[in-house]
């Protein structure tokens, strides 16, 4: 972190340093061309600030992927006015007769500055693409709330409910073919009488056929004609 603040700052003093000794030979050169007073000062702001302006706009178009050919064009031209007065303050000129055409040169910047500086505020920004982060939602991003606003019959499938199997029953077992009664005796018919009337008067519940048949030695096909003398 400290050898990273100690890059900043040194670029920052140097910065600071190249800017002074721009701006100064810049006013130097204003005022040996005669732009004497507050107008000698003016220049350098101008130059410098046409300079950041046209960076400014040609570091945009790039990024965009435009072309940039208007604002470096006149990065190039604040350029060489920035570097020409450095260059002619150096000695290879001398200031107390600066020549009439540079005379000319620096008169005519401040109009030259101006269409400049116009010209790149006045250009259309170019949209910047967007990065991966800041993509712009999708159709199906801008319709989820309101599909989700919707009921939820009308978010599911439209599907027709099967018809529920119907249980496997297994057929009913054959009831056994009951035996038809026999007739009986009539002195039996009279006993099966009198066990069912003595069965009943004791328990006062009616006699079971079987258990009649069975006090009577009977087998057990004979339980219908017992029941049907009751």
């Amino acid at each position: 972190m400290r050898a990273h603040l100690a890059r900043v700052d040194a670029v920052i003093v140097q910065a600071v340093i190249a800017g002074a000794l721009s701006f100064s030979h810049l006013h130097d050169l204003a005022d040996a061309a005669g732009q004497g007073g507050w107008k000698a000062w003016a220049y350098p702001v101008s130059v410098d600030l046409l300079l950041v302006a046209a960076w400014r706009r040609m570091r945009e178009q790039q990024r965009a992927g435009h072309p940039a050919r208007g604002p470096r064009l006149w990065f190039l031209i604040a350029l060489a006015a920035s570097l020409g007065a450095n260059v002619a303050t150096a000695g290879l000129l001398d200031l107390d007769h600066v020549p009439a055409s540079l005379r000319v040169v620096v008169a005519g910047w401040p109009a030259v500055a101006f269409f400049g500086g116009t010209l790149l505020a006045h250009t259309p920004r170019a949209p910047v693409a967007p990065t991966e982060t800041e993509k712009p939602p999708t159709s199906a991003a801008v319709e989820e709330p309101h599909r989700d606003a919707l009921p939820a019959l009308l978010n599911e499938p439209d599907a027709t409910p099967e018809p529920a199997a119907e249980p496997i029953t297994a057929p009913a077992p054959t009831p056994a073919p009951i035996a038809p009664a026999v007739s009986l005796p009539p002195a039996l018919v009279d006993r099966v009488r009198a066990l069912a009337e003595e069965h009943h008067a004791t328990t006062g519940r009616p006699a079971d056929p079987d258990d009649v048949r069975a006090r009577l030695g009977l087998p057990p096909s004979m339980t219908p004609s017992v029941a049907a003398h009751f």
